[in-house]
């Protein structure tokens, strides 16, 4: 039986979330607990990859937290961020996150609707800016295959911003979650170095993660994945979790 789900990400600062709903439809409990945490690289370690930012005029946002880097790294390096830069964002949530930081114009920002850098959407918004110089803000621990982006010969850099570290958990801190929520290859990472020898059939415990990328982080560890989303019936996690909780029931 479904008693206690674990949702490896930052507890929401409003205190409401879909998750909560399915919790109270469901009698389970919902903790928000991320498996990673997410520290910015330094002024001094971004001027070592050699990376002007001021001469780059597009900029390809996979995540709300390369947005914030992005920005950041700007402030802290004293460049001012032109009102004519365009921006190519993964989904349409990150696209209008960007309203932290600039006044938002449809006519220089368009974004995909799948989350992946091979949506069809996102690719030919890029290429219709093609000749643009684009910069990607990323993790070190990128995983996203620019290989389609780079078949449309623009000028691409990956730039690393930020970095991925483990959230270890404490000896006292128990791990008695009946289904795992990841979001990330970072969290598979974290699962693995956090409880080595994991064995989810021993352990009676269910994973579901959110993006193609993250699903194949679980199958490389040798787990098994019992949903995903984003799919056609399920384009968000919160949906592929009441699906699978539907069909759970005792």
């Amino acid at each position: 039986m479904i008693k206690k789900i674990l949702v490896s990400q930052p507890q929401p600062a409003s205190g409401k979330s879909p998750y909560y709903d399915i919790a109270q439809k469901f009698g389970v409990e919902v903790v928000f607990r991320s498996m990673i945490k997410v520290e910015g690289v330094s002024v001094k370690e971004f001027r070592q990859q050699k990376i002007n930012l001021a001469d780059y005029t597009a900029i390809l946002f996979t995540s709300r937290t390369a947005v914030d880097h992005y920005f950041r790294m700007c402030e802290e390096s004293r460049v001012n961020v032109p009102d004519d830069m365009r921006y190519v964002c993964t989904t349409e949530q990150i696209a209008h996150y960007l309203q932290k930081y600039i006044v938002y114009r449809k006519r220089k920002i368009a974004f995909g609707t799948t989350g992946k850098l091979t949506d069809p959407q996102f690719i030919a918004a890029v290429n219709k800016i093609k000749k643009e110089k684009f910069l990607m803000p990323v993790s070190d621990m990128n995983h996203e295959d620019s290989a389609c982006l780079e078949t449309l010969g623009i000028n691409l850099t990956k730039a690393v911003m930020f970095r991925t570290l483990t959230n270890d958990f404490t000896p006292d801190e128990p791990f008695d979650y009946d289904v795992l929520l990841f979001f990330s290859p970072s969290g598979i990472t974290s699962l693995t170095k956090n409880f080595p020898g994991f064995d989810q059939n021993v352990n009676g415990k269910f994973i579901g993660t959110f993006g193609p990328t993250t699903a194949k982080a679980v199958q490389d560890a040798g787990l098994r994945l019992d949903f995903s989303a984003p799919t056609p019936e399920t384009p968000s996690m919160t949906a592929a979790l009441e699906k699978f909780l539907e069909s759970h029931k005792e």
